[in-house]
């Protein structure tokens, strides 16, 4: 199962020694004891293995394309098996770093505590990786402020190019971050590029410059090198302060972007591993060709002086025959190991297709439990609350059912459809609660206040009113007097309410 890959431009500077010693550097400095491969004397080799059958690092130099491979293998004690591959092409001078798990079915989800391979930190550290047209690729985020705020707006406007996506924090109403910044860009490491207002004072700016399509007060933007990809956009709903909720939504777009990237065969480990070994064979079929050649002519031309040679010459002769023999077996021998290789590439190979088959057999079980097909895709708007989204579409296929004429389709469509859903009428439920509680209105007590927290809202002092926040979203607030002056009062409230937030 991939669970990351991302392909970085890195500077000439980086050698392939050098990029042999950071990988070791990588393995021996890892927090993780268990990870630690024991033993490890590096004398300048391009090819070589430490470890064992459980823990291991592979090296391999592929000179024909200029490419050094490198495989960190660990196997667990319940089976499962981790890899980690560092393929750095020095003629395009381009590296692929990839992560992967044998496939379980808890590694469909993105890990919470997931971050970016830390090999990428040393990258960045030991200023190995080429900038990203003008951004840098760093684990700490970008500040953006007057002095940079046209970079940003080419940006949203796409009008710059860029490898990497882009990760855009604007800041909330109250000029917080929405999340935890610092945390999210040393995930996305090699990742994606995190851009974070420096202040609100910038939104109208900003607006300006890129015809009021901007993210603001706290929403996050992901903007993706493709195109056609567009942008995703993640509302912030204020709750206790930082949401880590959306952070973790964020390090999941952009980690699922950047897997469902192609790469090239010779990116891989698997794919340098197989160019190698038909390299090889092809070698050694010529030989092995320019071998059996040798031989025959060898006979041909004792058959034609064995009549001549007297017993010394034919001595001779035979001893040469032998050495040509020998040299050819030699060559076969050879050969035949290379064969052996083969064979055992091809069980590799067959067991990583096992391992799709697997993963595509535990996918196709996850669908297949779900026994309807959505009429409808959710879009990037959270849920306030359990199947509040759901509630809100089929309130609205209630109130088109009254409207539609008994016996025609769009009736018979709308109807089958309500009766297949569960159809819950959660609102009606919170209508008659708001309206019960508005009642009457004369001062909010504390039982309404527990109420109203009850059903999501967030309660703020504002001098002579109270705001109310519906689930900590600015985009839905209204205020309300601390003292009701008359009997409509209460009723204009919950009327305000109904319609704006519910």
């Amino acid at each position: 199962m991939l669970l990351f890959s991302t392909i970085l431009d890195i500077e000439k500077s980086l050698t392939k020694d050098s990029f042999i010693k950071l990988v070791l550097e990588w393995n021996q400095g890892s927090p993780h004891e268990s990870n630690v491969i024991k033993g490890i004397k590096w004398n300048g080799e391009h090819n070589i293995r430490y470890g064992n059958e459980k823990l291991w690092i592979d090296i391999e130099e592929y000179r024909n394309k200029n490419i050094i491979a490198v495989r960190f293998e660990k196997i667990e004690e319940d089976g499962a098996v981790w890899d980690t591959d560092y393929v750095m092409n020095f003629q395009d001078m381009k590296m692929s770093i990839r992560l992967d798990r044998s496939y379980l079915e808890e590694a469909l989800t993105i890990d919470p505590k997931f971050s970016t391979p830390h090999f990428i930190t040393l990258l960045i550290e030991r200023g190995y990786v080429k900038k990203d047209g003008l951004l840098e690729v760093l684990k700490k985020p970008v500040s953006i402020n007057n002095d940079n705020i046209q970079m940003l707006a080419d940006i949203i406007n796409g009008e710059t190019t860029y490898r990497l996506p882009i990760v855009y924090i604007s800041k909330t109403y109250y000029d917080d971050n929405p999340v935890n910044v610092g945390l999210l860009a040393s995930k996305l490491k090699g990742a994606a590029h995190v851009l974070v207002q420096d202040s609100n004072c910038t939104n109208n700016k900003l607006k300006i410059l890129c015809n009021e399509k901007n993210e603001y007060y706290g929403a996050i933007g992901i903007y993706f090198p493709r195109q056609a990809m567009g942008r995703r956009r993640y509302l912030y709903r204020r709750t206790t302060g930082i949401d880590n909720h959306l952070l973790e939504k964020v390090v999941q777009v952009v980690i699922q972007y950047s897997n469902s990237q192609m790469i090239e065969t010779l990116y891989t480990w698997q794919g340098v591993n197989n160019a190698l070994l038909r390299d090889r064979l092809f070698c050694q079929k010529e030989e092995r060709a320019q071998a059996e050649e040798e031989r025959r002519k060898a006979l041909y031309e004792l058959l034609l002086l064995k009549g001549n040679l007297d017993k010394t010459q034919e001595k001779m002769q035979q001893e040469a025959i032998k050495d040509a023999k020998a040299e050819a077996d030699k060559i076969l021998d050879s050969f035949e190991e290379d064969m052996l290789k083969l064979q055992e590439q091809v069980e590799q190979l067959s067991r990583v297709n096992d391992a799709l088959t697997s993963e595509n057999y535990g996918l196709r079980s996850k669908i297949n439990t779900v026994d309807r097909v959505p009429v409808i895709f959710l879009g990037d708007e959270e849920e306030f609350y359990a199947e509040e989204i759901k509630e809100m579409i089929l309130d609205a296929l209630e109130e088109a059912l009254k409207a539609a004429t008994p016996k025609t389709r769009r009736y018979d469509v709308l109807r089958d459809i309500l009766e297949k859903n569960a159809y819950k009428r959660i609102r009606d439920e919170r209508e008659k609660t708001i309206k019960n509680m508005f009642k009457d209105y004369k001062t909010l007590s504390g039982i309404m206040r527990q109420e109203l927290k009850d059903i999501g809202f967030e309660i703020t002092d504002d001098g002579k009113h109270y705001r109310l926040t519906y689930y900590g979203d600015d985009r839905y607030k209204t205020t309300i007097a601390k003292t009701g002056s008359d009997w409509r009062e209460g009723k204009n409230i919950a009327a305000t309410i109904l319609k704006n937030m519910m």
